[in-house]
């Protein structure tokens, strides 16, 4: 028990060190919101479709464009400590390494449910659909935890490789595609007005792959950041 709260005590410190960090420059964030609202705009000009075609293909605009600003983040969360030489100091650190997984986690966690609350709205205003379902916001939080855990992993194992910015998208989406899959029939469902039960296939299988990954995580970071 004590050890657990050490780790999330470090988890913390390094989550606000980042933080603090990503506060001054924004730079994570800037490059995550200018990314997604580029493809928003993109697709609102490309897609010249009638208000009925728009609603069936609202799920995977926005799951896409969440899943490319995503590895943007990713790759910046890892990318900063290594510039700076602080990944070696986190390292040293008499800290559990699970605690470095965790913070860098909670970090991405964050970033891509921030970017979805901004780009959600201004979805809304151009594709003049409602997107203010409860069912909404909970496949959004935990589809990004999921996101989240796989790709914190991969990030970390592509920190050190010279084509980590290309290395880390190519490693990544295959992974994901069970979520993304989940995460865009789970969508569709909800704003085309299916119950819940229908749905719950789709939902038990974002859950069990945030319990997966999240796990494998944990397990394995330690492992991976020493290689």
């Amino acid at each position: 028990m004590r050890s657990l709260l050490n780790t999330l005590r470090a988890a913390s410190a390094i989550l606000w060190k980042d933080l603090r960090s990503e506060w001054h420059s924004r730079e994570m964030l800037s490059a995550m919101l200018v990314f997604a609202l580029l493809v928003i705009f993109i697709f609102n000009f490309a897609l010249s479709l009638d208000s009925g075609t728009r609603a069936n293909v609202t799920a995977g605009v926005l799951w896409t464009t969440l899943a490319f600003a995503g590895s943007l983040g990713l790759n910046r969360s890892f990318n900063m400590e290594r510039e700076q030489a602080g990944l070696d100091g986190l390292l040293l650190a008499p800290a559990e390494r699970t605690a470095i997984y965790l913070a860098k986690l909670g970090l991405n966690l964050l970033s891509m449910l921030l970017t979805a609350a901004i780009i959600f709205p201004l979805y809304s205003l151009f594709y003049n659909t409602n997107l203010l379902y409860p069912q909404l916001v909970l496949v959004v939080l935990l589809a990004s935890l999921g996101y989240a855990s796989a790709g914190t992993l991969l990030a970390a194992m592509a920190v050190q490789a010279r084509t980590r910015d290309i290395l880390l998208p190519i490693l990544l989406f295959p992974l994901i595609l069970p979520l993304l899959l989940a995460a865009v029939k789970f969508t569709g469902g909800i704003l085309a007005g299916t119950a819940f039960a229908e749905l719950r296939t789709w939902f038990d299988q974002i859950v069990v792959y945030d319990l997966i990954f999240l796990g494998l995580g944990i397990m394995l970071f330690d492992w991976v950041i020493e290689e």
